[in-house]
């Protein structure tokens, strides 16, 4: 049988509208012990997928533990970009296991669900092992995620990817969710954020701009 290709993307991509994003746990108590992935680090892939959806208008849930009690607040890089947005607080390890977290999960109504925060092998393990169980397809960014060490995260990594979660990278859920560079709707924010959070790439579109007035939307 003949295979006939069109320009058209892969049913697994992300886009804007297809899924609810929700950032666990970035809080000062638990980035205190991550050892696995540098604290600056860390808190700059939270900002760049942060940023990122609010962007492009992702459904986004925010939800920590022991806020006042114990764990400190959200990292002010994901609160700025959501503002006003209230957070979900829990006792519960498990965000899965919260009520007014899966109220909302089920309020907003979307299958595809892409899972970021911290620790990778407690606070992101459980909701995606059981978000999995309960028929959702998952997603989950690994470098916005981190552990006690390397080896804690990236056995909850295997683990997950085991169970059929799909791991993504920070920059690559910011240049996914744009896809096209003739989407101009949404081209100045995307190379924003990318140019302020991207590292390398960010310093590299900073260079393009300013040198020769390059842009990734002509051929």
């Amino acid at each position: 049988m003949t295979i006939t290709a069109t320009a058209t993307p892969g049913k697994s991509l992300l886009s804007p509208s297809d899924h609810t994003l929700i950032l666990i746990d970035f809080q000062s108590q638990m980035a205190f012990a991550t050892k696995s992935i540098a604290a600056e680090v860390l808190r700059n892939n939270a900002a760049l997928v942060s940023h990122a959806a609010a962007s492009f208008n992702v459904s986004t849930i925010l939800t920590t533990v022991a806020e006042k009690s114990f764990s400190g607040p959200m990292f002010d890089e994901i609160t700025d970009a959501f503002p006003g947005q209230a957070m979900l607080d829990r006792t519960s390890m498990n965000t899965w296991e919260d009520a007014a977290v899966i109220e909302e999960v089920n309020r907003i109504g979307k299958e595809r669900i892409v899972f970021a925060g911290l620790w990778t092998s407690v606070c992101i393990v459980g909701p995606v092992a059981s978000a999995i169980d309960q028929g959702f397809d998952t997603y989950f960014i690994a470098d916005a995620c981190g552990d006690i060490s390397p080896e804690a995260h990236e056995r909850a990594v295997q683990r997950m990817i085991q169970l059929g979660a799909k791991p993504m990278t920070s920059l690559q859920y910011l240049l996914e969710l744009q896809r096209d560079w003739a989407r101009t709707e949404t081209y100045d924010s995307t190379t924003g954020i990318a140019k302020k959070w991207g590292g390398a790439y960010g310093l590299g579109i900073s260079y393009a701009k300013m040198m020769f007035g390059a842009s990734e939307a002509s051929h």
